[in-house]
């Protein structure tokens, strides 16, 4: 009877947990078709799945710091909300074409990995559904769209997007090379505050060879403008934070394919170092509002905020069970970045900005 008990425990926890990795390769592995992706011609379904735009947490990993970008330039200048709109919208379009071609780029070079792994090996490209050639045509015209937005930009605009073109052209490398790839990402998405702040018409560096070298006093001691540069590197933090609980969902795979990442590096001591890197982040957030005098709503909201989200996904996420690590990147992800801008939001509504 024991043993029966037993037995039924365990299949109970193996269909389970075969169920968990399904709903997980449904939602994220490349090849989910519930919604509104069931209603779309079925050519056109393999290549939503390639941009992850179902659900749409890959849009918004790089429209929240471009947003961020943007409303802290409307801070700093006290831009009127018109302004504000229009170079949100612009982020907003960029954004969408650029995490097509980002991802396209990621799944034409991981596709032979991808394979080997449970959760991505139903990808568009691994399962046959894109063929190499097409996936490239659909990157490259979805890079020539999220360039297109940098001539609606100011003048001057474009030559800040190189860096980030570099490190997103390097990125899926970077799990072959270092451990650190997470540090990679972060750059990469970290940079849309730099593209946000030069939509509003704010050079977000001081000196040569981006910005002008006009600044005078203690500005000229930073090669970057202060404030935008402590958000900058709280948001490379967030993205440390959340995308190496995102990977420990493929930890025994990625081991297993040479891959590498903060997850494989630090295994089950990997959640001291996120604490480490959320005060770190907190303290950013701080420093970044003490700089520009901001009010106490944003440090609540901001600060606070991330502090919260971040440290419950520290705290409660499982990071041996691929679903738990899922559901925490996903509402913990969603929550610190709505945390962020929402802080930025409340500050720019206290300064009374012109219509």
């Amino acid at each position: 009877m024991n043993s029966k008990t037993k037995n039924e425990k365990s299949q109970s926890a193996e269909e389970a947990s075969a169920f968990q990795n399904n709903a997980l390769a449904q939602q994220y592995g490349g090849g989910h078709v519930g919604g509104w992706v069931g209603r779309l011609p079925s050519s056109w379904v393999p290549y939503v799945q390639l941009a992850r735009l179902s659900p749409p947490a890959a849009l918004f990993l790089i429209y929240f710091p471009h947003f961020f970008g943007v409303m802290l330039a409307a801070i700093i200048q006290r831009s009127p909300v018109s302004q504000v709109l229009r170079a949100s919208f612009i982020m907003l379009g960029g954004s969408f074409f650029f995490s097509n071609a980002a991802h396209g780029w990621n799944d034409l070079i991981d596709a032979p990995i991808d394979k080997s792994i449970a959760r991505t090996s139903k990808r568009p490209i691994p399962r046959g559904a894109i063929t190499p050639r097409a996936a490239f045509i659909f990157t490259a015209t979805q890079a020539i769209g999220a360039a297109s937005f940098l001539l609606l930009m100011p003048e001057g605009s474009a030559i800040y997007a190189i860096p980030n073109i570099i490190g997103t052209c390097y990125y899926p490398w970077a799990k072959r090379h270092t451990n650190f790839a997470q540090l990679v990402l972060g750059f990469c998405l970290a940079w849309g505050i730099i593209m946000g702040s030069c939509a509003m018409g704010l050079k977000p560096f001081t000196g040569e060879p981006f910005g002008g070298g006009d600044e005078s006093g203690w500005k000229q001691l930073f090669w970057a403008e202060p404030s935008t540069a402590c958000l900058f590197l709280a948001s490379i933090l967030w993205t440390v934070i959340y995308d190496s609980i995102y990977a420990h969902q493929d930890i025994k795979d990625d081991i297993k394919v040479g891959l590498k990442s903060i997850a494989v590096l630090f295994k089950d001591q990997t959640k001291p170092l996120l604490w480490l890197l959320l005060g770190c982040m907190v303290t950013l957030l701080y420093t970044c509002g003490n700089l520009l005098n901001m009010g106490i709503p944003f440090y609540v909201i901001a600060a606070g905020g991330s502090l919260l989200s971040l440290g419950a996904m520290i705290a409660n996420v499982n990071l041996k069970e691929s679903a738990s690590c899922w559901w925490w990147f996903r509402y913990g992800f969603w929550l610190a970045g709505g945390a962020i801008a929402g802080g930025l939001l409340s500050e720019y509504v206290l300064i009374g900005p012109s219509f």
